[in-house]
């Protein structure tokens, strides 16, 4: 029981998030059609809007993906596991995020973590000039996305296990 009622509260966190940032796509459509309209209507540029654009595609996309695990919205290359028994499917769960998920994630954030540390130190600026001067938030959002998955995949983790010793459907 205090296996789910942890995996509930990872749960919370990604959920958490996901509900913040999803409210991005709709900002990041409405800042793109300014951008049209400002360019073609009036002939005026900025890039500093420009890359607003790609910092809220990149913090919804690489934050939105621990959302995206906890409602099963990854593609599955589905060969066998559609027809799989729910014990197989569990033990192919595990092993993805014993063997797959957690430790390229792991690797991800240890190898990134020098480079957004860097990036902090020196609080990295624009990555065009005129751009926003923040390139270091950026790059947060990898080790970012890492713990997120990470959290997630803990969560699930647990249910898969939970599942598979017979204690919750």
């Amino acid at each position: 029981m205090m296996n789910s009622s942890f995996a509930d509260y990872l749960d919370r966190i990604n959920d958490t998030v996901g509900k913040i940032i999803r409210w991005l796509a709709i900002f990041m459509v409405l800042v793109q059609v300014a951008i049209v309209i400002m360019r073609y209507g009036f002939g005026i540029s900025a890039i500093a809007v420009n890359e607003s654009v790609l910092y809220m595609h990149a913090a919804l996309f690489m934050l939105g993906a621990g959302y995206t695990l906890l409602i099963d919205g990854h593609v599955r290359v589905d060969i066998f596991y559609a027809k799989a028994s729910t014990a197989t499917k569990q033990v192919i769960d595990i092993f993805g995020h014993l063997f797959l998920l957690l430790p390229s994630m792991a690797t991800v954030l240890y190898w990134s973590w020098p480079s957004v540390r860097n990036a902090w130190s020196i609080l990295e600026g624009p990555i065009s000039v005129g751009g926003i001067p923040a390139s270091f938030l950026l790059k947060s959002l990898i080790p970012a996305f890492c713990l997120l998955l990470m959290i997630q995949s803990t969560a699930c983790l647990l249910r898969n296990i939970a599942v598979l010793a017979g204690r919750r459907s």
